[in-house]
């Protein structure tokens, strides 16, 4: 990846509502560049979504959930039948509180489920219902659930951090 495209991701990272114009300024480079930049990492996928994060507490929710999860182990034959629940489940049912639900490894787990709730209750359904996937192993769950409304948090979400980063290892790729 070009210093350029790198950069112009860590400045969207920090504000995706900069105008070409503006980031050019911050990167000392042509708005035609940026806009061509822009456009083709787009493209290429290394930008999936402009969003913006709110507070989520102001929103209404008061609790923000890290659902460790234990997949079942299955046949094709159960895969394919896991498959086409999920998918009929999730158009009927619209879990949208999970903000991400993927595999991985780590103490005994293989999924974690990333969820936001206006309260405990919600968040209790949501975990009632994804004990209903075929997939999920019912007995293997850890939650860590986190208060919103605490004012005493370290650091909350945001990727202002991780842009800098970015930048940080560049630099260091360099020397």
């Amino acid at each position: 990846m070009k210093d350029v495209e790198l950069r112009l991701i860590s400045e969207l990272m920090k504000n995706s509502r900069r105008s070409d114009r503006e980031l050019a300024n911050s990167l000392k480079s042509s708005q035609p560049t940026v806009s061509r930049v822009r456009k083709k990492i787009q493209k290429e996928g290394y930008i999936r979504e402009f969003t913006a994060i709110p507070d989520f507490r102001k929103l209404g929710f008061e609790l923000a959930a890290i659902t460790l999860v234990k997949l079942k182990t299955l046949s094709q034959e159960e895969l394919k039948k896991a498959r086409e629940i999920t998918t009929k489940n999730m158009k009927e049912k619209q879990p949208d509180e999970i903000v991400l639900f993927c595999r991985g490894i780590g103490g005994g787990y293989d999924g974690v489920i990333v969820s936001f709730h206006r309260n405990y209750s919600d968040f209790t359904k949501l975990l009632n219902g994804i004990k209903e996937y075929p997939f999920v192993d019912v007995s293997g769950t850890l939650d860590f659930i986190i208060d919103l409304n605490d004012q005493n948090q370290p650091r909350n979400l945001t990727f202002s951090t991780l842009a800098r980063y970015l930048l940080t290892g560049l630099k260091q790729e360099k020397e």
